[in-house]
């Protein structure tokens, strides 16, 4: 089977084409500035040069049309029939609490998802847009959604209800989402893997550290608790996301500086976290060198990043019960050494003890940090989510044809 992975943006789309016998990548690529007239179109087949193609690219069914065009191109493509798209897996943001799990679409699914827009108004829509497009241009081909909240939705009450009247919960669903839950699935299960133990006899903790960047507390396969919340603002601080804040503290802010509703939410989600505090930049790479520069404003921003991290490491470590792992991923989770070994440090407290040596030596690929004796393993893995939803739409889809036979 061959899966067309989807992440519909509002102007972009990404996408990753799998032969699913092998699990590799056969194409991916990127459509950009979708609704201009100098939109573009990068294409990486494996094992074959890179190409962009610029052109008038002026809605979510014509860049689909040029992904399958380009799949199919003699030069460079990788199939020769769009028959040979088996299936198409969709990350869709937000599923509320109407999934919790991936799903074959379905007008019923679609009816679901067009209902929790006002949950999620910038990511939902362009998702949608994804799969009408693929409806257009490959309309005899499954699609699945693969939802990025799905993966915390049996989160016990306790953690996700919020300290507000049951009432508002109850009418408008206003309660503690999580995100990535692609990434903490894949990271936390191969962390299972690598310790040899079967998932659900594990606790792990799982950083994903990137621009936006939440973490989950994992019981035996199970998200019960993660940083992110109601929207992706809550938790850890961010590239430029606030986190974790007292609620009074806008309030304030839009009194003093009669911002609208609107103001307030770019302020939060646009020009706070790291670029708010360094003033400079929202790249961790760039807050690094400040710090080692002696720039004062940069160690808060890198300071504070930490610190956050290593709280929910204790708070985590108790709701759990114990830990088995501690995991990073994402771009700064995979890349940056500097702060893992800075979460990591005095917290042999916690059984986490790393072998610095190994950390700084910058390892590729999924690597034991820890050393010999930690209680604690400590992982760097590189995320994939891309493969979970090939894979869920794979599983999806084998069953549909398997049902259909019966």
């Amino acid at each position: 089977m061959k899966v067309l992975v989807l992440n519909s943006g509002s102007s972009s789309i990404k996408y990753q084409f799998f032969d699913m016998n092998t699990k590799e990548v056969l194409a991916k690529g990127l459509v950009e500035r979708i609704g201009m007239s100098s939109a573009i179109l990068t294409h990486t087949p494996t094992g074959k040069e890179q190409i962009k193609i610029v052109g008038e690219i002026l809605d979510h069914s014509i860049a689909i049309e040029y992904v399958i065009a380009v799949l199919l191109s003699k030069n460079h493509g990788v199939i020769t029939d769009k028959s040979e798209i088996d299936a198409v897996g969709h990350r869709v943001v937000h599923g509320g609490e109407t999934f919790s799990g991936s799903v074959l679409i379905t007008d019923q699914v679609m009816k679901a998802l067009v209902d929790n827009i006002e949950l999620a108004p910038l990511h939902n829509p362009p998702n949608i847009k994804g799969i009408e497009a693929c409806k257009k241009h490959l309309p005899n081909t499954p699609q699945c959604g693969v939802f990025d909240t799905s993966f915390h939705v049996k989160m016990p009450p306790h953690a996700f209800l919020y300290g507000i009247p049951y009432e508002l919960y109850k009418k408008y669903k206003i309660r503690r989402y999580g995100f990535h839950g692609t990434s903490h699935r894949f990271v936390s299960e191969r962390a299972a893997i690598l310790m040899n133990k079967p998932i659900t006899e594990t606790k792990i903790i799982t950083a994903h550290l990137g621009n936006g960047c939440s973490m989950a507390a994992i019981d035996g396969g199970h998200s019960i608790d993660t940083t992110m919340g109601f929207t992706p603002l809550e938790g850890l601080i961010m590239g430029t996301r606030s986190g974790d804040m007292d609620p009074s503290v806008i309030l304030h802010i839009m009194a003093k500086e009669e911002l609208s509703i609107q103001e307030a939410n770019t302020l939060l989600n646009k020009h706070s976290g790291l670029i708010g505090i360094s003033g400079d930049s929202s790249d961790m790479r760039e807050i690094e060198n400040g710090v080692n520069e002696g720039n004062k404003r940069a160690k808060y921003a890198f300071d504070i990043f930490v610190y956050r991290i290593k709280k929910y490491i204790g708070a985590y470590t108790a709701a759990l019960g114990g830990l088995d792992a501690l995991v990073f991923t994402g771009g700064i989770g995979e890349n940056s050494e500097m702060v893992r070994r800075e979460v990591c440090k005095n917290l042999e407290c916690a059984g986490i003890e790393i072998d610095v040596e190994l950390n700084d030596s910058r390892p590729k690929g999924e690597v034991l940090l820890s050393k010999k004796g930690s209680k604690v393993n400590v992982f760097k893995i590189p995320t994939n989510e891309e493969l979970v939803i090939a894979l869920d739409t794979e599983q999806i889809v084998k069953e549909q044809l398997d049902s259909s036979k019966e």
